[in-house]
């Protein structure tokens, strides 16, 4: 067994590939070049993305090349979903993209050396290519019976699926096969959900060329109950810092599922087995200092955002609860807290009274429940105990000159922002 592969395989990297041993024996040749695509739909790609940019760091690090596709092009059509049609975004909105991505993937690899990374756009070679000669040099070689039975075009017959869509397939398979002309690309990584696109790039090769390429795909990251996993309550958890705060990136990996927790670990961190197996056993045996949680969400935040925005997003969380400066922080990071924990905005000139304060955060459902809570000794302002239910807050009270946090008992939390 090859030992790159061997080492994505243990880290939970390999779901199936077009023939483990050839390409094996094919990785142990010398240096392979390979691809891995990324569409445009969006102004930033989310974690889940991150799989496939870990597994070309490892292969990059034992020798091969990666080939960065940023898909100009396929993300002008689509990737079909099991569910409905797309919407085509405008080409102005996905050129924009298309730059954002790039300079997105292009931190997560090497461009100096032998093995140096490369980031294409598939819009290059497409953009003047003839209907003509793509039916006759493309399409002549998929049998739409084929196509009929993939899983997501079978799922939308009824529904409905565009051409275009359905046409998606000839165009990720002809990217393989230009990179295999003009790169000499042997290795197409992807997700699981891929693997279609993957294989039919293989063939197109096979029969057009001649050529033994090679696919690899890696499995959907779930949770303990099989669901995709992926998602927070307000949605995704992008790379980008302006859609995803680091403080909230960092947060969501710190909740990973003991069942799960070491599973991610391997995929996200380089930490050797050694290493991944000691965190293993103190998730067993003492699941509640969440030593593995930390080191997930430790190892990740660094590489995707830096040292510095880590440490920031611990003193905040240190600080949410009392155990540092919520002054010190820094308004970006503050703003993340804010909203993280529900931020409600109140408008007026005169600020509210405790009482008032902690209802209109929502962290009690009524004047009532604010004036139990502080004659029990429970209603923080800035994780300060307050004792007077008139106490009426003033701009000395205000983050930043605009926020405060307001906490019942440990761990009921809501903010307040405040405009004029």
């Amino acid at each position: 067994m090859n030992a790159v592969l061997d080492e994505l395989k243990w880290r939970g990297l390999v779901y199936q590939s077009t023939d483990e041993a050839a390409l094996a024996a094919h990785l142990d040749e010398g240096p392979v070049t390979g691809y891995v695509g990324f569409d445009p739909s969006a102004p930033s790609i989310h974690f889940g993305n991150l799989v496939q940019l870990m597994v070309w760091r490892r292969l990059q690090a034992a020798g091969h090349k990666p080939l960065l596709l940023v898909g100009g092009a396929t993300g002008l059509i689509g990737d079909p979903r099991m569910s409905s049609e797309r919407n085509l975004n405008p080409k102005e909105i996905v050129e924009q993209w298309v730059e954002r991505i790039r300079s997105q993937v292009s931190r997560f690899v090497d461009f100096d050396g032998s093995n140096g990374a490369e980031v294409v756009n598939n819009y290059d070679w497409t953009k003047d290519l003839g209907t003509l000669d793509f039916l006759r040099d493309v399409g002549k070689y998929f049998s739409v019976n084929r196509m009929l039975a993939r899983d997501v075009v079978a799922s939308r017959l009824e529904s409905g699926i565009s051409y275009t869509e359905f046409s998606y397939i000839l165009l990720q398979s002809l990217d393989y096969r230009e990179l295999y002309r003009t790169k000499g690309c042997t290795l197409q990584t992807g997700a699981s959900d891929q693997w279609g696109n993957i294989s039919s790039g293989v063939e197109l090769i096979r029969r057009s060329e001649g050529g033994k390429v090679h696919g690899l795909c890696t499995p959907l990251l779930t949770k303990a109950d099989g669901s995709k996993f992926g998602k927070t309550e307000s949605g995704t958890v992008w790379l980008d810092s302006t859609m995803t705060s680091p403080y909230a990136f960092h947060q969501f990996f710190l909740n990973a599922e003991d069942a799960k927790v070491i599973d991610y670990l391997k995929v996200f961190s380089d930490r050797d087995r050694d290493e991944i197996d000691q965190l293993d056993h103190l998730t067993q045996t003492e699941p509640h200092r969440r030593a593995a949680q930390k080191a997930l969400a430790d190892d990740i935040t660094d590489l995707v955002h830096s040292v510095a925005e880590r440490e920031a997003a611990v003193d905040a969380a240190q600080a949410l609860f009392g155990r540092g400066d919520l002054s010190a922080l820094p308004s970006q990071t503050l703003q993340a807290v804010m909203n993280e924990v529900g931020l409600s905005q109140v408008s007026g000139t005169e600020l509210p009274t405790i009482v008032d304060a902690l209802t209109d955060a929502k962290v009690v459902a009524s004047k009532g429940a604010a004036r139990r809570a502080v004659a029990e000794g429970g209603a923080y302002l800035n994780n300060q105990k307050v004792t007077d239910p008139e106490q009426r807050l003033t701009a000395d009270h205000l983050l930043d000159g605009r926020f405060a946090l307001l906490r019942r008992g440990k761990k009921t939390l809501g903010a307040l922002e405040f405009t004029a």
